[in-house]
């Protein structure tokens, strides 16, 4: 699977990914940096089969208007350490690799992983 995480998230997501053997890329890793636009992202993710990591609602509004990004992970966890937005991904990775390979969007929250579609 390949991700690409959105600019207001850390960095050390894609770290993280890359770590567990994941091909993934931080926006600050793109060209125009955290500059990148929305539709640059999703031009990217579909061109490229990435699914977007954001917690950025005009993603989860694109999927449902125009069907972009190519799938997204949707985290709702508010603002939220580092530590404990990774400490989430590492004790649901399986599930949430299960979720997004079966479906096009998933929420995480602080608690929960949800199937939106």
């Amino acid at each position: 699977m390949k991700f690409i995480i959105d600019a207001q998230l850390p960095r050390k997501i894609a770290v993280w990914l890359r770590s567990k053997g994941f091909d993934a890329i931080h926006t600050l890793e793109l060209p125009n940096r955290n500059l990148t636009s929305d539709n640059e992202i999703n031009s990217l993710s579909i061109s490229q089969q990435r699914i977007v990591i954001s917690k950025d609602s005009d993603f989860y509004d694109s999927y449902f208007n125009k069907f972009e990004p190519h799938k997204l992970i949707f985290l709702t966890t508010g603002n939220i350490r580092t530590n404990d937005l990774l400490e989430i991904f590492e004790k649901n990775l399986d599930d949430i690799l299960l979720a997004i390979q079966d479906n096009s969007v998933v929420e995480i929250t602080k608690t929960n992983l949800i199937v939106i579609i």
